[in-house]
C-alpha cells in the first residue's frame, strides 16, 4: 500500500455542527478507511462502513484500555486517570459489576414514577420561567444529572456542582490541562465523603457497605468513589447529551417532529432507536489500539496504531441503512445502530438512556406542542466533551 504523506493527512473530527452529517462522510464511502490526524496531532485509521466499524467494535484485537497505555497514539490528551478509560472493565474485575447493574436498572422500583415527576417539574419550572428557555441548561442536564444521583444516593441538589466539572474533565484536548485535574480531585474527594455520610444511599451506600465484607478488602475508598464519579460523568455526559441532540432533532427536523407526533401515545418509544440512528452527538471517533497486526477491509492496520469507529457514518451506511438521511420509525433495522457502541464495551446503560430520553421526549412534546427553535439554527454554538457533539445552548419557546 503506497505510504500517505503524513503533512497531507485530513484533520479529524471534521465538523463539529451537530445539524448534518460532516460533508467528508460522502467521500469516505470510497474509502472506509482513511488515514487521519487527530486533535493530538497523532496518525489515525478512520472507520466508517457500518460492516467495519462492527468489526472493530467486536474484535477483541482491538483493544479500548491500551488506547490509554504510555507512549500510545494519542486521539486527544487524556484528562481522566489512565486506569479509568477501561471503566466498566475495571467495575467487573473489583467484583462490582453486579452493584452497578443494578442501580442502573430502568425496572428499578419507583424509578418510572421519578422520571416522569421529574420530567414534569422541569417542564413547570420552564413555562413559569417563561420563554425562551434553554433546553440544555434548563432541561436535559438538569434531569439527567437528577437521575444520576438519585441511582448513586446522593443528595440531587449536589448534581450542579457536579455537572460543572464535565465541560472540563472529560474535555476534548491536545495537551494536558491543570483544570481536568483539578476538576477530577474535587469529584473524587467528594464521593470519598459520601461513603461515610449516613445519609448517603443507592449505589454509594452499597460500596460503601462492601468495605466491611472481607471478600472486598482489596478495595479502596479512592476505588470506590472512582465508581461513583465515573458513572455520574460518562452517565450524563452520554445520556444527557443524546437528549439535548434529540431535541436539537425535533426542533430543526419537521420529518422527524411529524413522525413523532403523527405516532400519538408510545410514538417516541417506538422511534427511539431511529432517534438514536440519526444522532449526531457522537462527533468523535471511539477510540480502538490495534494489539496486533490486522487486516481491515483493503488495509492493513499494524500493531500499536490507533483506530478510531466513525459511529455516525456508519449509523448512515447506505449499504445498511438504505435511504439513511431518511428519518423511518418503522426501519426494520434501526436497532442495529451503532451509538451504544458494540462488543465487550457495548454501553450496559442502553435501556436505561433509552428510557429516559423517551419519558423526557414524551413530557416536552405532549405539554409544550408549540415547541421551537427561538433562533435561528446557523447560531446555534457548538462544544466538545468527551467525544460529544453538544450544543452549548438550545433556546425554544413555545
Amino acid at each position: 500500500m503506497t505510504a500517505v504523506m503524513t503533512n497531507e493527512l485530513p484533520a479529524f473530527p471534521f465538523d463539529w455542527d451537530g445539524t448534518r452529517l460532516p460533508a467528508e462522510v460522502e467521500a469516505l464511502r470510497a474509502e472506509p478507511v482513511r488515514k487521519v490526524r487527530t486533535i493530538a496531532g497523532a496518525e489515525a485509521w478512520l472507520v466508517s462502513s457500518y460492516e467495519l466499524c462492527r468489526h472493530v467494535l467486536e474484535d477483541p484485537r482491538f483493544s479500548l484500555k491500551d488506547t490509554s497505555a504510555p507512549g500510545a497514539p494519542r486521539q486527544y490528551a487524556l484528562t481522566i486517570p489512565p486506569h479509568v478509560v477501561n471503566n466498566m472493565g475495571n467495575i467487573t474485575g473489583a467484583g462490582l459489576r453486579k452493584a452497578v447493574m443494578k442501580a442502573i436498572n430502568p425496572k428499578a422500583p419507583g424509578l418510572e414514577e421519578w422520571l416522569r415527576a421529574r420530567a414534569g417539574s422541569l417542564v413547570d419550572a420552564l413555562v413559569a420561567e417563561g420563554a425562551p428557555g434553554d433546553l440544555r441548561s434548563a432541561y436535559a442536564d438538569p434531569y439527567s444529572a437528577g437521575l444520576h444521583c438519585r441511582m448513586l444516593g446522593i443528595p440531587e441538589e449536589d448534581g450542579a456542582r457536579l455537572l460543572r466539572s464535565l465541560d472540563v474533565a472529560f474535555m476534548n484536548a491536545p495537551h494536558e490541562i491543570e483544570a481536568a485535574r483539578l476538576h477530577w480531585d474535587r469529584d473524587i474527594a467528594y464521593m470519598t465523603e459520601r461513603l461515610d455520610d449516613p445519609a448517603t444511599g443507592g449505589l454509594m451506600a452499597e460500596l460503601a457497605a462492601l468495605r466491611e465484607d472481607p471478600e472486598y478488602a482489596h478495595l479502596t475508598d479512592e476505588m470506590l468513589a472512582t465508581v461513583g464519579v465515573t458513572l455520574f460523568g460518562a452517565g450524563v455526559i452520554s445520556t444527557a447529551g443524546f437528549l439535548a441532540m434529540a431535541l436539537v432533532s425535533v426542533l430543526t427536523r419537521p420529518d422527524v417532529r411529524e413522525a413523532l407526533t403523527a405516532a400519538g401515545p408510545g410514538g417516541v418509544a417506538g422511534a427511539m432507536d431511529e432517534l438514536l440512528r440519526v444522532n449526531l452527538s457522537i462527533g468523535d471517533g471511539l477510540p480502538r489500539l490495534a494489539l496486533e497486526d490486522v487486516r481491515l477491509g483493503e488495509v492493513d492496520v499494524r500493531a500499536g496504531e490507533l483506530v478510531l469507529v466513525l459511529v455516525e457514518a456508519a449509523n448512515h451506511d447506505p449499504e445498511h441503512f438504505p435511504d439513511p438521511l431518511v428519518f423511518r420509525p418503522d426501519r426494520e433495522n434501526a436497532a442495529e445502530h451503532l451509538s451504544f457502541g458494540g462488543g465487550r464495551h457495548y454501553c450496559p446503560a442502553t435501556a436505561l438512556g433509552k428510557r429516559h430520553a423517551e419519558i423526557a421526549l414524551e413530557t416536552l412534546l405532549d405539554r409544550l406542542p408549540g415547541l421551537r427553535l427561538a433562533v435561528p439554527v446557523e447560531q446555534l454554538v457548538w462544544r466538545t466533551n468527551f467525544m460529544k457533539r453538544l450544543p452549548e445552548r438550545l433556546p425554544a419557546a413555545w
